[in-house]
């Protein structure tokens, strides 16, 4: 299955004379343009420039260092799909514990908490199922358990739900959840 995470980069001062390619109103003013750059640092992502110049020059300004954010397709290996149709037999029926992410494609915390799910996957491989449920897809489990908020990550031990965390949390509060349920 293939998910969007985003990766944020700082980018460097940007000059209006570097080979940056600036795109303008030409009828305004240069400090009363909207501006945006498309550097090679953000993958063709286009990014509003702030006005502020930090140069009193009319003809070679720059501007001032921004955070750049782009989405990037990731992959998760290790996290399997489940469905409402392969609940019983994936979830329910499993040895141990198990962790089942709750999330959604339109979801934006679903997509940053995605990233540490994958990482906790492995570290935990061998020791804890992970699951991931699309509730678009799959709407009858998501109401069936509660879930009112994506994303709901929640841990079943022997077919029972033990715990639920909802919404985009830091990777120790998921570590410690599931370190409460292994043996």
């Amino acid at each position: 299955m293939a998910a969007a995470a985003f990766t944020c980069t700082s980018l460097p001062s940007l000059s209006l004379r570097s080979e940056t390619r600036i795109a303008s109103s030409p009828s305004a003013s240069l400090s009363a343009r909207r501006l945006f750059a498309v550097s090679p640092e953000s993958g063709g992502l286009r990014i509003r420039l702030s006005q502020s110049l930090t140069s009193t020059h009319p003809r070679v300004s720059r501007l001032r260092r921004g955070v750049v954010c782009e989405a990037q397709e990731t992959t998760t290996d290790i996290v399997s799909i489940v469905n409402d149709s392969t609940w019983d037999s994936l979830v329910l029926k499993a040895d141990g514990p198990v962790l089942v992410d709750f999330w959604a494609p339109w979801c934006g915390p679903c997509k940053m908490i995605d990233p540490l799910v994958n990482e906790l996957a492995q570290q935990y491989t061998g020791k804890v199922k992970f699951y991931k449920l699309n509730t678009d897809d799959s709407p009858s489990t998501p109401s069936q358990y509660n879930v009112r908020s994506i994303p709901t990550i929640m841990i079943f031990v022997n077919g029972e739900k033990k715990d639920a965390i909802i919404g985009a949390v830091p990777k120790s509060t998921l570590t410690s959840s599931i370190d409460k349920f292994l043996q």
